[in-house]
């Protein structure tokens, strides 16, 4: 980035990943930022509106439906539509828009179920998909090669970061729709609360999974942004458009379980219910490119865990409180 502050559109900044990335870009940009409620971006007209007249230097597209194996179960087309006109929209006017830089923001899901590990960004397109979150991994590919797609054709630094499960402040608690780090804080804590026995954990608990709070995600978007193309294909040069985000660690769901079960003081059992589905047996990112361009992660899971509570106690107190001033 120059001297001068860019301009940049955070796309979905009201979001758990967006708003992290606007606390990332605090004093470091001229921020733009719209609402879905004055700007939807999956309308084309409002979006090559905005674009024109506003004329963002760079976007970072954080805006997507999002949601655990429940949600993706049960809303397969919202998933699937909803993430593919955003991307398509918002990819296709930022290029007509002239933007120098763009940062879309995938997941890890879009790599094969049954791929070698840890997963490299090579891997893509080489096996079936996990089946319980197919139609959003699609569409989160077919963005990752509308950013290729524009840079082969038309010469755009449009890049994507494929971050493993995120978590942090601004989660989403819905006890069916959250995924399982925000679900677990929510049951664990109901639980305590009504002093229960047990807690019921979806699945066997044996599947690995690997978490990144989203603040450190967020430093990477920073990274992204920043980085000179040249440095930044010469670290992927198959796959010059994205590369991967995480934290390098793993740990099976029942030890995320008994992790939660202790940040929230929960004392009770933990019973696992193996007719529900695991989802993928394990998901573990290589991150060494992204790694060589000076990122690391730096909130461990305890830590991350604990101020998650926090935010999730504050966020509880927030819809008490709106509760009673009605």
């Amino acid at each position: 980035m120059s001297d001068e502050q860019p301009r940049v559109f955070v796309a979905g900044h009201r979001g758990m990943v967006g708003s992290a990335v606007v606390r990332a870009l605090h004093g470091r940009a001229t921020l733009l930022l719209r609402g879905r409620d004055e700007l939807d971006l999956r309308r084309q007209d409002q979006v090559a509106a905005f674009f024109q007249a506003e004329r963002p230097e760079h976007v970072v597209l954080a805006a997507a439906k999002v949601g655990g194996i429940q949600a993706n179960n049960t809303y397969p087309a919202d998933f699937i539509h909803d993430n593919l006109v955003i991307a398509s929209t918002v990819i296709h006017e930022a290029w007509r828009a002239g933007v120098s830089r763009l940062v879309f923001l995938g997941s890890s899901c879009i790599y094969p179920r049954q791929a070698e590990q840890p997963l490299r960004e090579e891997a893509l397109l080489t096996g079936l998909l996990e089946p319980t979150n197919e139609p959003y991994a699609i569409a989160k590919i077919a963005g990752i090669k509308l950013c290729e797609s524009y840079r082969r054709q038309h010469g755009a630094d449009f890049r994507s970061l494929m971050p493993t499960n995120l978590y942090g402040p601004g989660d989403n608690y819905h006890p069916q729709h959250s995924h399982v780090i925000p679900g677990l804080l929510r049951r664990f804590h109901e639980a305590k609360l009504a002093a229960a026995d047990e807690v019921v954990v979806w699945g066997s608990g044996r599947p690995l999974r690997e978490f990144l709070h989203v603040d450190d995600l967020a430093q990477a978007c920073v990274t992204a942004l920043e980085t000179a193309r040249d440095t930044w294909e010469a670290q992927a040069p198959a796959t010059c458009s994205h590369l991967n985000v995480g934290s390098g660690e793993e740990l099976s769901i029942a030890e995320l379980a008994a992790l939660v079960a202790r940040t929230v003081g929960f004392e009770g059992r933990l019973r696992f219910d193996a007719q529900q589905p695991d989802g993928t047996p394990r998901k573990l990112l290589d991150s060494r490119r992204l790694r060589s361009l000076g990122w690391g992660p730096k909130v461990s899971l305890a830590q991350g865990l604990a101020a998650a509570y926090q935010d999730f106690l504050q966020g509880t107190a927030r819809l008490i409180q709106s509760a009673g001033s009605r």
